[in-house]
């Protein structure tokens, strides 16, 4: 078909910032992620935009005048510096989606069944689009060892002062868990724990609720296999903070990946006294987890100084801990000999 030059530069810029857009996308869905899925759905959507092109991509490559393009010189300083992955990817699904629609509209002119294949294009890229979006992280999970759950009827002393003895020994992030209380009194309380954990910059979370983790400005919530899922959790609270998930078997942990989960709870990995199971994946699926999984995971249940180091050699790098913690006499130098005790069996096994 014949392109005016005008549309003919169009299509050839758009062409290139849509396939470029798409390389960046699979890569990371490949390279970072290792997920097939996504990586697989972006080629295809890559081949089908060339194939979609074919016809009409040759003849507006003879229109492209680069030293006569004033777009070259004009940029942002958003657009020269990237803080992450997460980042970079997000500003290419932007470009692609642009991208495809100028495609899309330029293509009425003369080429309206080519246009009519770009706008499906589109449309399905809005869907792995989302797909990938909740897969990017934060991060600020990573950082995170030692992870203690706090209850008040497990706590021998006041709650506010076993959390801030638990933040003085080394907790990277406190939980806030609290099954029987109202709302109202929840939300209270969350926003204690919050004050504490920021003043100290320690992670705070918030079990099973959602919006409580919201409107207390929690960096985070933890749900369960009975509570939302990873996904609508997110809705709710956003891709600025963090959902953690509980899983019992691998399938659970590699779907809680999938919903976007920034992590996993993995257990019970001992029998709890705190919160007795019927079921008892172990050290078996600990193991499974922190090779088959990419986001972080935590051991959770019966994690004590005795029986810490069997954990952590199944390549766990966080555990969870309540009641041993919560019913010291000293919680803060338990913690501090936990905390301690990780690092130096971490480097060990790292060296070994």
């Amino acid at each position: 078909m014949r392109l005016d030059p005008e549309t003919g530069r169009i299509v050839d810029a758009n062409a290139n910032r849509a396939r470029e857009a798409l390389r960046v996308m699979e890569d990371y869905a490949r390279f970072a992620l290792n997920d097939s899925g996504l990586t697989a759905s972006l080629k295809e959507l890559r081949h089908e935009l060339s194939r979609v092109l074919s016809d009409v991509l040759p003849e507006a490559m003879l229109h492209r005048d680069t030293p006569a393009d004033v777009g070259t010189v004009l940029s942002t300083p958003d657009e020269r510096h990237r803080s992450s992955l997460a980042q970079i990817v997000t500003a290419s699904g932007k470009r692609l989606g642009e991208a495809l629609r100028s495609l899309e509209e330029a293509l009425k002119i003369g080429a309206a069944e080519d246009a009519s294949s770009i706008e499906t294009l589109r449309y399905r890229f809005y869907d792995i689009e989302a797909r990938l979006l909740r897969r990017l992280r934060p991060g600020l999970f990573d950082r995170v060892r030692l992870y203690v759950i706090v209850t008040e009827k497990l706590c021998r002393r006041a709650w506010q002062e076993v959390v801030e003895a638990a933040i003085a020994g080394g907790a990277d992030c406190v939980q806030l868990r609290e099954k029987e209380l109202c709302g109202a009194e929840l939300l209270i309380r969350a926003r204690q724990l919050v004050q504490m954990c920021r003043r100290h910059g320690v992670l705070s979370i918030i079990n099973d609720r959602p919006d409580i983790a919201l409107l207390s400005g929690a960096d985070g919530v933890h749900v369960g296999q009975d509570d939302l899922p990873a996904a609508e959790a997110r809705k709710i609270i956003g891709h600025h903070r963090i959902v953690g998930v509980s899983t019992h078997d691998l399938s659970q942990a590699q779907a809680a990946e999938r919903d976007g989960a920034d992590y996993i709870g993995v257990g019970p990995v001992f029998h709890s006294t705190t919160k007795p199971r019927p079921i008892l994946p172990g050290l078996e699926f600990a193991r499974a987890a922190a090779s088959q999984v990419k986001i972080p995971s935590v051991a959770i249940a019966g994690i004590n100084p005795d029986n810490l180091r069997q954990v952590l050699e199944t390549g766990i790098r966080a555990v969870a801990i309540s009641s041993a913690i919560l019913a010291s006499d000293d919680p803060a130098d338990l913690t501090r000999k936990i905390k301690n005790q990780m690092l130096a069996a971490e480097q060990t096994i790292r060296s070994a």
